[in-house]
């Protein structure tokens, strides 16, 4: 490799590679998680004429009712699956995304409350920068609370006919990291470097939307030369193969055309991009733990994953070996250019709803979310019945009693449905359902220990005229409705003949 540029900063944080021991972080399980429906490129050429991105042939987009926390959720609910740890033994959180619910708001609460975290886990977020997800890995292995979650999720916005709205996707991915020696993979060294390029991939404080100058040249070497610094700072400092060993290279991704470079920039060809943003699209701060994801299941190793920041900087993390790997990193259904400007708030009604006849007070909601994030019920300790949620009298016996804490599965099954029009929905779910249109709500028989709890929830990603009684379904952690400026999140339905 050719010298780079003088002044570009660079910095090393790697591990020494020689002489395994039992405290070595390891990736034990990746979870990943993409919204269901997706926009292809041919409906936005359809729309604008053209699509002004490169090497993206579809975007995932969001639902209405989910966010970076939601996507979050499920992608970590996923990890700890596939690396077989409860929440309740993590001693660490990590939290990145660029595309934050709310602008200021501490966001590991409620991603620890919704998964069941330990309240004195060890935290830590990363936002501003799409090396976000990268900044949140190195963190983590780096604070040593092990096992230890990291999470990455992310929705880009932007100008609906600009380079940047073409690529915006969404997607989610989380790792649980944890000492071992002889399973999992391994994270063998890291580094950073940076160099000043302003003007790349930026968000005004006033606004939701990233922008660009679209230079290209300056561009191309705003994300080339500090990932290139990066690696060749990996190599040099913490003794781990050159990059052209890499099996993979996960990366961020804000187009199809810009990884491809980077892969060769550091002497590896184009098809090593692990980082599904040709169907995706531009998902952020989660792109290279997505990337990191699909290598794994490809069991593609050691894979150089590369995070991406505009301004611009980079980090640089080698991972040796394979994990365990949950989740889907496709679509399955197609949007339509109105549908998916609509779910995702672009031409829907301003106006707030009226009224207010399902909504409840923060302090009310707040003493049910134990129920509401993780579906805990109550146990009867006289004949062993179930209660959702956990309060008054037991519905067999009737007595007043202390309830024992149990947490339903999350596998269900649908007793009774009904379908809701936007315009019969309540107040507060009027503006989804605007965006998201008719839905179902049901009746969710859940059994436990020969009990069983009926719990009501509304079904999503399903046309209501494909829901029936008997229908299995899962519960998901979704927005519920928004509220003086407050998000309420809670459980929901969805069927599990969708797969996802």
């Amino acid at each position: 490799m050719s010298d780079l540029e003088p002044g570009i900063g660079t910095g090393s944080g790697a591990t020494e590679p020689a002489g395994e021991s039992e405290t070595d972080a390891r990736i034990l399980g990746a979870g990943v998680y993409v919204p269901s429906a997706g926009l292809a490129r041919e409906a936005v050429v359809d729309a604008w004429g053209r699509s002004r991105t490169r090497g993206v042939d579809a975007v995932a987009v969001p639902a209405p009712d989910e966010d970076t926390l939601t996507m979050g959720v499920a992608a970590a609910e996923r990890a700890l699956s596939a690396a077989g740890i409860d929440a309740g033994d993590l001693a660490g959180l990590a939290f990145a995304t660029t595309t934050p619910p709310l602008a200021e708001a501490d966001l590991l609460p409620r991603l620890g409350a919704a998964l069941g975290v330990p309240a004195d886990a060890r935290t830590h977020y990363a936002g501003r920068s799409t090396r976000a997800g990268t900044r949140a890995l190195r963190a983590a292995r780096d604070a040593g609370a092990a096992p230890a979650l990291v999470v990455a999720a992310d929705a880009p916005r932007a100008a609906p006919n600009s380079p940047e709205g073409h690529a915006a996707g969404a997607g989610a991915a989380a790792v649980v990291l944890g000492p071992g020696s002889s399973h999992g993979a391994r994270l063998t060294g890291d580094a950073e470097a940076s160099a000043d390029y302003p003007g790349t991939r930026f968000r005004r404080t006033d606004r939701e939307e990233t922008e660009g100058l679209g230079v290209t040249t300056y561009d191309r070497a705003a994300f080339t030369r500090p990932i290139r610094a990066a690696v060749d700072l990996l190599v040099d400092e913490a003794n781990v193969p050159a990059p052209d060993d890499a099996a993979a290279l996960a990366i961020t991704a804000p187009d199809g055309d810009l990884p491809a470079r980077a892969a060769r920039a550091v002497d590896l060809d184009a098809d090593a991009v692990s980082t599904p943003v040709g169907t995706l699209g531009d998902t952020g701060a989660a792109g290279p733990l997505l990337g990191l994801a699909a290598a794994l299941r490809e069991g593609a190793s050691p894979t150089l994953v590369v995070g991406w920041g505009s301004g611009a900087g980079a980090d640089a993390v080698i991972v040796d070996g394979l994990a365990p790997v949950e989740g889907f990193l496709d679509t399955d259904r197609e949007l339509s250019y109105p549908a998916a400007l609509r779910r995702r708030g672009e031409i829907t009604d301003d106006e707030p709803p009226a009224g207010g006849g399902a909504a409840v007070s923060v302090p009310t909601w707040r003493r049910s979310q134990p129920a509401r994030y993780r579906l805990l019920a109550g146990r009867c300790p006289d004949c062993g019945a179930l209660t959702f949620p956990p309060e008054g009298a037991c519905p067999d016996c009737h007595d007043l009693v202390t309830y024992e804490s149990v947490r339903l599965p999350t596998e269900g099954v649908i007793e009774t449905v009904t379908g809701v029009s936007p315009g019969g929905a309540p107040p507060e779910f009027a503006r989804q359902a605007e965006r998201g249109g008719d839905y179902a709500v049901a009746i969710v028989r859940f059994e436990r220990d020969g009990a069983a709890a009926s719990v009501p929830l509304q079904v999503v990603d399903a046309d209501p005229d494909a829901v029936a009684a008997g229908d299995p379904v899962g519960a998901v952690f979704r927005r519920i409705y928004e509220r003086e400026g407050v998000v309420r999140y809670g459980r929901k339905a969805q069927l599990a003949s969708d797969g996802r």
